[in-house]
């Protein structure tokens, strides 16, 4: 009974707050990561993406929920800047090639390395398998495994696989994330 009174009281408040969140979304280059926040933005995808230099910042509205994206650049030169900009933020959005075997150590390794950091500790944590049109993509249970995702406790932690390019899962990703909004401060 008290699940059904918060989600009502839940409900109400949205009828009259705004909502509004503040996300990082990292990964190695050619993760998917603009792609994304294109594909959550126009719904629209495009095969000639220019590879993010440093970041952008995109802010994007879903129903009654704003979404304040940092897309961060994933050459190795940029990965120091992560930290900065996860710190405060409603939660992390860590992209994977999941096509890409070579490289899902190294992200595992950076996104590792990443939530050790003390001022990220509790923020939660979203990873997305990309690229799963492609046949010698990974599975859910494969990427969760290869990810070191179980052994996270210190946090909220969902992994979804995802197609940028079919859109596939990209519903379910944008539920995941207006969930994790918080309401706006008047």
């Amino acid at each position: 009974m008290m699940g059904m009174w918060d989600s009502f009281l839940n409900w109400l408040r949205s009828l009259f707050f705004k909502q509004e969140m503040e996300l990082s979304l990292i990964g190695l280059q050619n993760a998917g990561k603009t792609s994304l926040v294109n594909v959550i933005a126009t719904g629209g995808y495009s095969e000639d993406m220019i590879p993010t230099v440093g970041f952008n910042m995109r802010k994007v509205s879903k129903g009654n929920v704003t979404i304040k994206l940092w897309d961060l650049g994933g050459q190795p030169r940029f990965r120091s800047m992560w930290e900065r900009y996860c710190r405060g933020v409603s939660a992390i959005v860590y992209v994977v090639d999941a096509a890409d075997a070579d490289n899902i150590l190294i992200s595992k390794n950076e996104l590792h390395d990443l939530l050790n950091k003390p001022s990220l500790h509790g923020i939660p944590l979203l990873v997305l398998g990309n690229k799963i049109d492609k046949p010698e993509a990974i599975s859910k249970p494969a990427l969760i495994d290869r990810m070191g995702l179980a052994g996270l406790s210190d946090r909220e932690v969902a992994c979804y696989t995802i197609s940028c390019k079919n859109s596939t899962n990209i519903d379910i990703v944008i539920d995941w994330l207006v969930k994790h909004s918080k309401t706006a401060k008047s």
